[in-house]
């Protein structure tokens, strides 16, 4: 028996213990087909019969990440195999990010269904990466595969790291630094993270943007180069790294999600994929942003109960989703529970009604990225991420700002969230960013949700005032704005550092170093309206 175990367990409210008799085996050799060594951790009950999780992971199976992945789920009567990743930790071979993970995880199925102790239910666990791994290898894995359960993630990664089109800096380059620092002591990586920091922040500011992994991480980090060049979507790149067919895969799902997460629009695109082939997956999404502390507990309490329905053959799907402004959780029967929206427009003098809006002259502002618009919280991968106080940004002469009436009663919006907005600007490469807050009585802004499209020549085609019509698909939204609160819209020209700024220049990401201030007219007139939609 392990006393941290007890006082986890009761932190992340998981059902009882099956039992206390826990083995663990460590550094076992799983050797792949081409030769490298996978090392692995075992974590054995004693019980009869029970099924396997298997975790792969890049950060490590030691200290509190084998206590809680791999102890306290071998006590509520699982065999846990936790496996590092090609190239971290002890495991062999290059850390080459989604390249290796359905060879390497189909190896390690196949090592695990040679094994004495394995009776013939496998099941995936686990969060961001991890989920990834599990998505590398579900539609191959056959009938061996009883369920999984992913968490913040997706079965792709190219379409987040250029979400709207831009690369996603902020996410990218803290994982790059994160992932870099790993490999010594507790003590070592928490030092080396301190000291990132600093250098986080002057990395920012730097370009060319190939340089910047080297200013914050120490060295030149080969992926964060790679995913700089490969920005097209269908780069040839990225299918080795994660075009799964999602379609085909029988085993069933479970998907925590957050609102404010990162990866929160492609999860939701699996669900769809399932949906549309027939399964029935089950989708909890809560009020958390990928590093959550909360969302750990969240996801092992679903993982513990969906793996044992899929035993019993009773798994289920349904949607549960935590509703904000109200703090309420709401079971749906699938996603998204509406396809009506309804529109808000933006009105003359800054005001938002559901009215079309009056003839009136387009607002103006100019994006400089020189000093570009700054985008407090939202999804990001750090703990600054969620809900924050935008008055300062909202003061910017960059940001742009439409607010709505005092509300008279309570409105609900559940689902996805688009905008059009008709904007004409004096250069061809720019971005609009789009952000819906919350108001309250005291004036306090908080973003709920928001997105960004990066325009270029060719897209969203000017009408014949040169207008440009330009549909930006905002993160989906579960929230009550609340009677005698207000709903209010920021329009920018970007969101930095979570997006790269853009230099205005239609310049290669990675090499662009000239700046090129861009002025943008955002019109709001019968002919020209500008409009978010929100689900109704």
């Amino acid at each position: 028996m392990s006393i941290p175990s007890r006082v986890m367990e009761r932190v992340l409210q998981l059902p009882p213990a099956r039992t206390r008799a826990v083995r663990v085996r460590r550094r076992i050799p799983v050797r792949t087909r081409d030769g490298v060594v996978l090392r692995t951790d075992h974590w054995e009950p004693r019980l009869r019969g029970a099924p396997t999780i298997l975790i792969r992971t890049p950060y490590g199976r030691g200290g509190a990440i084998g206590l809680v992945s791999g102890r306290l789920l071998a006590e509520r009567g699982f065999h846990v195999v936790m496996q590092s990743c090609r190239g971290t930790f002890d495991s062999g071979g290059e850390w080459n990010p989604l390249r290796y993970e359905r060879e390497d995880g189909l190896d390690t199925v196949a090592w695990i269904e040679r094994q004495p102790w394995f009776e013939g239910s496998l099941f995936t666990f686990g969060p961001s990466y991890l989920g990834f791994t599990q998505w590398a290898i579900a539609s191959e894995t056959g009938p061996v595969l009883k369920g999984m359960l992913t968490a913040v993630t997706a079965s792709a990664f190219r379409d987040p790291t250029y979400a709207g089109g831009a690369y996603a800096l902020d996410t990218i380059l803290n994982w790059a630094t994160l992932t870099s620092n790993q490999g010594g002591s507790t003590l070592s990586f928490a030092y080396k993270q301190y000291r990132s920091q600093s250098r986080l922040r002057r990395a920012w500011t730097h370009l060319p943007l190939s340089e910047v992994d080297a200013l914050a991480a120490g060295r030149e980090v080969t992926f964060f180069q790679e995913w700089l060049t490969h920005c097209e979507p269908d780069d040839p790149y990225w299918t080795p790294r994660g075009n799964p067919d999602v379609a085909r895969v029988q085993a069933p799902v479970c998907m925590v999600g957050g609102w404010y997460d990162i990866f929160l629009p492609w999860q939701l695109r699996d669900y769809a994929t399932l949906r549309a082939a027939g399964a029935a997956p089950r989708l909890v999404i809560g009020p958390w942003t990928h590093a959550s502390p909360e969302l750990l507990g969240a996801s092992m309490r679903e993982a513990i109960a969906w793996f044992r329905a899929s035993m019993d053959g009773g798994a289920s799907g349904g949607v549960r989703v935590h509703v904000g402004g109200i703090d309420e959780w709401r079971e749906l029967p699938t996603w998204p529970p509406s396809t009506r929206s309804r529109s808000w427009f933006l009105q003359p003098e800054g005001g938002l009604a559901p009215q079309p809006p009056a003839a009136s002259p387009p607002d103006r502002f100019r994006f400089d990225p020189s000093d570009p618009t700054p985008s407090p919280g939202g999804p990001l991968l750090t703990r600054q991420a969620g809900r924050v106080d935008n008055r300062a940004v909202e003061a910017r002469p960059d940001t742009l700002v439409y607010t709505s009436a005092v509300l008279s009663a309570d409105v609900e919006a559940i689902g996805p969230v688009a905008a059009t907005v008709r904007v004409r600007a004096d250069g061809e490469h720019f971005d609009v960013f789009v952000r819906v807050c919350d108001v309250d009585p005291d004036g306090r802004s908080e973003n709920i949700s928001d997105g960004l499209v990066r325009v270029a020549p060719g897209q969203f085609p000017p009408d014949a005032d040169g207008v440009r019509a330009v549909e930006v698909e905002l993160w989906p939204m579960g929230y009550v704005f609340r009677r005698g609160h207000r709903i209010r819209v920021q329009l920018a020209g970007g969101a930095h550092p979570r997006y790269a700024r853009n230099c205005g220049t239609g310049d290669p990401i990675g090499t662009a170093i000239e700046l090129r201030p861009v002025a943008q007219e955002i019109w709001h007139d019968p002919e020209h309206p500008s409009e978010l939609r929100l689900p109704a």
